[in-house]
């Protein structure tokens, strides 16, 4: 593996939708960044959103921006999910960048529910990092969301 600090920069990769952006995302990307050189953010697009949760709040665009001016990050890609995509990983976009780590949030663990991008990791020789965050996952975008929903109803 690249040693931090060589001539080769090592690229660090998380991935999520991000939406709405909160305080347990920043952490992430503030100490994922700390595991390399740069650090891409892989957002998933609307079309993951609406398959995973059957919306997008904020449209990728815009999360894109917010997400390139914060100080961690480097760049942003956003991911090529067309509508109702069979596969919800972030493989294709992996394939594409060869980050040198692929780092996962407080809610992602190696013992836990099986993260699908660890076979492609292995065989393009990505370490995998887990729990990357301050104090495990601390917060939810739909958690939010749902603490928003229920305020409107008072």
């Amino acid at each position: 593996m690249k040693e931090k600090g060589s001539k080769e920069k090592i690229v660090v990769a998380v991935s999520g939708g991000f939406d709405p952006l909160h305080i347990g995302h920043v952490r992430m990307f503030e100490e994922a960044r700390k595991l390399g050189d740069e650090l891409v953010v892989i957002l998933n697009n609307d079309q993951w959103l609406v398959a995973k949760k059957g919306y997008a709040f904020m449209p990728a665009q815009e999360r894109k921006e917010i997400i390139e001016s914060l100080r961690p990050v480097d760049r942003v890609m956003l991911t090529l999910h067309e509508e109702n995509p069979q596969d919800m990983s972030v493989c294709a976009e992996l394939k594409l960048l060869k980050p040198d780590i692929f780092a996962n949030g407080g809610d992602r663990k190696p013992d836990g529910d099986p993260v699908p991008e660890v076979a492609l990791c292995e065989e393009l020789g990505i370490d995998m990092a887990y729990n990357v965050g301050h104090g495990g996952k601390i917060q939810s975008s739909s958690w939010l969301l749902a603490k928003h929903e229920e305020r409107k109803k008072k």
